[in-house]
């Protein structure tokens, strides 16, 4: 059970997004909106409010009779359900109602306690509203994706329950939940935010920190297949460089490889008596830069990711509305606190560190595949026969077509402004855009890291070295082999890719 306190943290998300935990509302949160509530209405009897008595963006010049403020409320949300494009995975829904809840339960929205009670019921139930990709800004908020779920909390719309796609009313009815009440601005309170960039932007931290942690493993594992120097990992190396990224990547590859007998230590081999006799090493001084470089390469993406991660809960624990209500200083204040520029800008960094792993690990699956680079493996890791038998030839082009969309997909969309709405939203941040690529930018780096360990378990295997691996490698050598078959005939390689992208997805690397 989580019990909502008006600040949530990542644990928090990853309990209720990946473990279902239920979510329970602080009665004192309940208290707060209530006073926020009752504040705005007697606040705005006499007073011109945005989007209490008047129209919404640039017709907001147009002051409304009090008869028609409450139409004008659901005017807004059925106007704007108008999204399109393909409908949102109910996870990153969950994250999107999450982040909501959170922002309206600060009572600074000046909204009825209803909001928070039936998206409480929704993501306890686990139905989820039924959104699009397409819609979304980043400034005034992410107003399209949002309206989606306001039609839904108003018992209108479609959602998702139980696997199936059906009507909103139908659902509410079997379950028993009361649409949300609209009194006085519960419409644009849960339009007027963040949150749907926010929730998918959680989401994807939460993946690109499960990525980074199997590339460390892919890494530290090639270390081991191709016996390379341990000294680019090692402490003095490494803190003599002061990004504390780079720092945790060297440390974790430590730690993965300590008791491994297959990587080198330099003193044994090149700065021994007679080292400096030979005129011609056959084997290299040092390794390729995408095994010998991991931490400087990966270290980026690790300070990136613990940026991001930082900079949305923020955004997730703040109030992203318009107006913002004040029940301290008695007032309401008019400004831009739904503009997303925060989230839209991580998003994008958050897009090109990963993009730049999938480059690092089609790198790596080169460096197996290519046997004259490597001068230890079979040509594409093939366990058949060479000439007629292909290994992971086929498999490596996937791999490479992926990582390229990543990189076409890299592009800044926070620079992406595009005027609109009568040009009252003059400049704006595509900050839903830019969280949905880079969800596409990580689901295809899952993709790209599949290849890379099917092909360093068949190396594994043809190089029969398990008794020297270090203990981390082999535990999950044995996990593998049962996931993994081996490519000795060629098979059809699709189902393969798709299972151990699936098992990368819902498992850590360094966690049992």
């Amino acid at each position: 059970m989580l019990q909502l306190k008006k600040s949530l943290n990542l644990e928090d998300f990853f309990r209720v997004l990946f473990e279902n935990s239920q979510i329970e509302l602080n009665e004192e949160i309940l208290l707060e909106m209530e006073e926020s509530f009752s504040f705005l209405k007697e606040f705005s009897q006499n007073k011109i409010i945005y989007g209490v008595n008047t129209g919404f963006g640039p017709m907001a010049q147009y002051k409304i009779k009090d008869k028609d403020r409450i139409q004008l409320q659901y005017n807004l949300i059925r106007s704007h359900a108008s999204g399109s494009g393909k409908p949102m995975e109910p996870l990153y829904v969950k994250a999107l109602m999450l982040a909501r809840l959170n922002t309206l339960s600060l009572g600074k929205s000046g909204v009825h306690t209803s909001l928070v009670k039936v998206m409480k019921q929704l993501l306890n139930k686990e139905i989820t509203p039924l959104i699009f990709d397409h819609g979304g800004v980043g400034a005034s908020g992410d107003l399209v994706q949002l309206a989606h779920l306001a039609l839904v909390l108003i018992g209108e719309g479609e959602v998702f329950y139980k696997n199936e796609r059906r009507r909103t009313a139908e659902v509410f009815s079997e379950e028993k939940i009361e649409p949300i009440k609209i009194e006085l601005r519960e419409g644009l309170a849960l339009m007027n935010g963040t949150s749907a960039m926010t929730g998918i932007g959680i989401v994807n931290v939460i993946y690109a920190q499960r990525l980074l942690d199997w590339s460390v493993f892919c890494s530290s594992a090639i270390n081991e297949i191709v016996q390379a120097y341990d000294d680019h990992l090692s402490v003095e190396l490494n803190a003599s460089k002061l990004h504390r990224g780079q720092q945790k990547v060297a440390k974790r590859m430590r730690e993965h490889l300590n008791d491994s007998k297959l990587t080198r230590d330099r003193n044994e081999h090149l700065y021994t008596e007679n080292a400096d006799k030979n005129t011609y090493f056959k084997e290299k001084v040092q390794e390729y830069y995408s095994l010998r470089c991991v931490p400087q390469i990966l270290g980026p993406v690790q300070d990136t990711i613990e940026n991001t991660a930082r900079i949305l809960i923020e955004e997730v624990n703040s109030a992203n509305d318009n107006p913002i209500i004040d029940t301290k200083t008695k007032h309401v204040y008019h400004g831009g606190n739904f503009h997303g520029d925060y989230v839209a800008l991580e998003m994008d960094k958050l897009k090109l560190v990963i993009t730049k792993l999938s480059m690092l690990a089609e790198r790596q699956l080169n460096y197996l595949l290519n046997s004259k680079l490597n001068d230890i493996l079979p040509p594409f890791v093939n366990l058949g026969k060479l000439g007629l038998n292909f290994g992971m030839q086929g498999s490596q082009f996937t791999a490479v077509s992926t990582t390229a969309e990543n990189q076409g997909l890299s592009g800044s969309m926070y620079i992406h402004s595009i005027p609109n709405n009568n040009d009252n939203q003059d400049i704006v941040n595509m900050g839903t855009n830019a969280a949905n690529m880079t969800k596409t930018v990580i689901d295809n780096s899952f993709e790209v890291l599949s290849v890379e360990l099917i092909t360093i378990i068949q190396a594994l295997r043809y190089l029969d070295i398990n008794e020297s691996l270090s203990s981390e490698t082999r535990s999950k050598l044995e996990l593998f082999n049962k996931i993994i078959p081996e490519f000795s005939e060629d098979i059809a390689m699709y189902p393969h890719i798709e299972s151990v992208k699936q098992f990368l997805k819902k498992n850590d690397a360094y966690k049992n």
